[in-house]
C-alpha cells in the first residue's frame, strides 16, 4: 500500500504560503492555487488541514478561512426554490434534469451565482494576512458545476490568496479530472497559470 503524499504536499503548500512574496502563483493578479488530492483521502485531508491552519496562525500570523462549497450549494438550493422543488424535478424528469436545475441556480444571474456567494465570504479580508481555502468541492459532483467556471468567475474579483482543494487526479499533462470521473476533466490547470499541488499523472 502506497503511503499518502498529503503531508509532503501540504508542507510544500505551507512553505509557499508563508514566503514573502507568496509563491502560490507566478502572477501577482492571480493569487490562486489548486491542491489536487485523491477523493479517497478526503477525511485525512481534513485532519491535516486543521494542523496546517493552526501552524499558519500560531507561527506565521496567517488567518485561514474555510469556505465550504457544498454548504453554499445547499444554501442556494434551500433559499431559492427549496429542496422539495429539486426533489420534484428529479422524480419527474430524472437525475440529469435535477443536476441541470441546480446548475441553473448556481450560474444564472436571475438566481444566485455561486461565484457571488463565494465572494461574499471575502468581505473584510486582508490580502496581506488572510488566506481562503475552498473545500468540500464534492458539492459540485458529479457534473453539477465545473470548478473551472468558478475559478474563471473569481479572477480579478479578489486579491485574497485562494487555495482550491480539488478532489481528483491528473488527466494527461495539462488537465485535471474531477473526482476521477471518466470524461469529466475541465480544470485545464496550465490554462489557469496557477500552481497545482499534489497532481500525479
Amino acid at each position: 500500500m502506497l503511503m499518502s503524499s498529503l503531508p509532503n504536499d501540504l508542507k510544500t503548500l505551507e512553505e509557499d504560503l508563508v514566503a514573502d512574496p507568496i509563491r502560490i502563483s507566478a502572477y501577482h493578479d492571480l493569487p490562486f492555487a489548486i491542491f489536487c488530492y485523491d477523493p479517497e483521502d478526503e477525511f485525512e485531508l481534513r485532519n491535516l488541514l486543521r494542523l496546517l491552519v493552526f501552524g499558519l496562525d500560531q507561527n506565521h500570523d496567517k488567518q485561514v478561512h474555510f469556505v465550504s462549497l457544498a454548504k453554499l450549494v445547499w444554501k442556494v438550493i434551500s433559499e431559492q426554490e427549496g429542496i422539495d422543488s429539486l426533489i420534484t424535478v428529479e422524480k419527474t424528469r430524472g437525475f440529469k434534469a435535477g443536476q441541470d436545475h441546480v446548475n441553473s441556480l448556481l450560474t444564472s444571474p436571475h438566481f444566485r451565482p455561486i461565484s457571488d456567494e463565494v465572494i461574499k465570504c471575502f468581505d473584510g479580508l486582508d490580502p496581506c494576512k488572510d488566506v481562503v481555502f475552498l473545500v468540500r468541492a464534492g458539492g459540485f459532483a458529479p457534473v453539477i458545476y465545473r470548478p473551472s467556471v468558478l475559478l474563471d468567475e473569481l479572477h480579478q474579483r479578489t486579491m485574497v490568496p485562494i487555495v482550491f482543494f480539488y478532489p481528483g487526479g491528473a488527466k494527461g499533462s495539462t488537465d485535471l479530472c474531477f473526482y476521477n470521473l471518466p470524461g469529466f476533466g475541465g480544470v485545464g490547470a496550465y490554462n489557469y497559470r496557477v500552481k497545482v499541488y499534489g497532481a500525479k499523472e
